[in-house]
């Protein structure tokens, strides 16, 4: 399936790119080999095969998202570069 450099162009702009008359020749042979790598796997049958997402039996490894305690203030600000009172100190954003 080969692209048309206006098809080329197309994608390169919706990319944001900026491409040459020689650059847009060298990716539109590029892009057309990739789509024909697709148009060949769109050939296999995959009756009977059911969808999936992960393929190596993956299971989450993730905790149980229990509740507990927060730090508290003493120890949220015990490696603070910069506070005071209770508070962290940081530089202003915004002059005034």
């Amino acid at each position: 399936m080969a692209l048309s450099l206006q098809e080329v162009a197309h994608v390169a702009r919706l990319a944001r790119l900026s491409l040459e008359p020689d650059e847009l020749e060298r990716m539109g042979a590029q892009l057309s080999h990739i789509l024909e790598h697709i148009a060949a796997l769109q050939e296999v049958d995959v009756t009977g095969v059911p969808a999936t997402a992960q393929v190596t039996n993956l299971v989450t490894v993730m905790r149980e998202d229990v509740v507990t305690e927060g730090l508290s203030r003493e120890a949220a600000l015990a490696n603070a570069p910069d506070h005071r009172d209770g508070m962290f100190r940081v530089k202003a954003v915004f002059d005034e």
